[in-house]
């Protein structure tokens, strides 16, 4: 496993457990449509809310949230239907970003955008 990848997988530990303690019940992590992941998907109170989880080691780029593109948002947003579709779900969703910077194994901070973009919209 790469670095890169091991930052990632870093990152979405600390996002689960981060949501877990604000009261949010995981329903599925890492949910593959075609080429596109959703990192998790949860609900908060009655909303299903679909959270892509960016993690950067550095800040030399910019923070992890500026790596949330449109194109991106698209792609997670035909995820989301087709999660739905399969499931049953037809009620309130939300898209949610969750910005991590990691700079060493033990130092991290989180920030969570609730409502990031709705689709159709961008």
């Amino acid at each position: 496993m790469t670095d890169r990848m091991k930052t990632g997988r870093r990152g979405e530990t600390l996002a689960h457990a981060y949501l877990l303690e604000k009261g949010y019940r995981i329903e599925a992590t890492n949910y593959r449509y075609r080429r596109t992941e959703i990192d998790i998907v949860a609900r908060h109170q009655d909303i299903l809310v679909f959270v892509e989880v960016k993690t950067r080691s550095s800040l030399a780029f910019g923070h992890p949230s500026i790596f949330f593109g449109k194109q991106q948002q698209g792609r997670i947003s035909r995820a989301a239907s087709k999660y739905m579709e399969e499931t049953g779900y037809d009620w309130e969703v939300r898209f949610d970003l969750i910005a991590i910077y990691l700079p060493s194994s033990q130092d991290y901070r989180l920030d969570h955008y609730e409502d990031v973009f709705f689709p159709g919209l961008h």
